[in-house]
């Protein structure tokens, strides 16, 4: 059975301004569709934190934060957020609408990609988490889910839900937030995020990209975690051979698990 069908939220009209029009993707805090903005008629994305949380006060905290975050960082590689809101017991963002796939859908279709390929995706995702390091930002959630591919081509970043200020405390206080697979070794051991988780998370994505499987697998969430802590990224041509050595070097620069070894923000890999 379509779930969708059931979904209260589809046809109606959100602060009066935003006519819910299909469902996209649900995620841990929030589901997301495309909407229509009747004021300016534009078509956009419409992120609505899950009821259950919208009564959670510091979760809809959290929730304004991400808006007021991801506003101020103006970007062609960025999803653009432009408005945020409440109406009853639903809160919201209005988001740009990227027409296309994530980068997830283009791995799990094709496998690995052409060098070539994947770094015309990296390539943009680290000019956009340049441009949010340089604002004092960190996503801290970067995996292929937050990929966007238009049917243009354009590439963005999405989803900035974990986005802290970075002189604020980024303790996850006992809950290990983001992606097991794409989690630095400090924010698995302190719950710490600056710019470098990022860098790293891009390492693993880059690595992913380049073999079709990410660099540390197991049969529970504590067996990756355990290896990411403990094992260095191997180098992609070891599962592809025939990969440059220059691109071994960018992988095993952006996953070294001791910050310092890496480099210092997203720009930084990117140069």
């Amino acid at each position: 059975m379509d779930m969708t069908l059931q979904d209260p939220l589809l046809g109606q009209v959100l602060d009066g301004r935003y006519r819910v029009e299909a469902r996209i993707a649900v995620g841990g805090m929030a589901t997301v569709y495309r909407a229509l903005d009747i004021r300016l008629d534009r078509v956009l994305a419409l992120k609505v934190m899950h009821p259950a949380l919208a009564a959670d006060g510091a979760f809809v905290d959290r929730f304004i934060r991400e808006a007021k975050s991801v506003a101020r960082l103006s970007h062609p590689n960025v999803v653009q957020v432009f408005d945020q809101g409440t109406d009853g017991g639903y809160v919201y963002l209005a988001m740009e609408y990227v027409a296309g796939c994530t980068l997830r859908d283009v791995l799990r279709e094709r496998g690995a990609l052409q060098p070539r390929a994947a770094l015309d995706i990296v390539e943009p995702v680290l000019a956009a988490l340049g441009a949010a390091h340089r604002a004092g930002f960190v996503h801290r959630d970067m995996k292929p889910e937050n990929v966007l591919i238009g049917d243009d081509g354009r590439v963005k970043v999405a989803d900035f839900g974990l986005v802290r200020a970075v002189d604020t405390v980024t303790s996850t206080t006992g809950s290990v937030l983001g992606t097991v697979s794409y989690l630095a070794p400090e924010q698995i051991e302190q719950g710490t995020a600056d710019p470098r988780v990022d860098v790293y998370a891009c390492g693993v994505v880059l690595y992913e990209m380049l073999t079709g499987a990410k660099p540390h697998s197991g049969d529970s969430p504590a067996q990756v975690i355990y290896k990411h802590l403990n094992d260095d990224v191997p180098p992609p041509s070891a599962l592809a051979p025939g990969l440059a050595p220059e691109l071994d070097g960018l992988v095993a620069a952006a996953t070294a698990r001791t910050p310092a070894l890496r480099p210092a923000d997203a720009a930084a890999l990117l140069g």
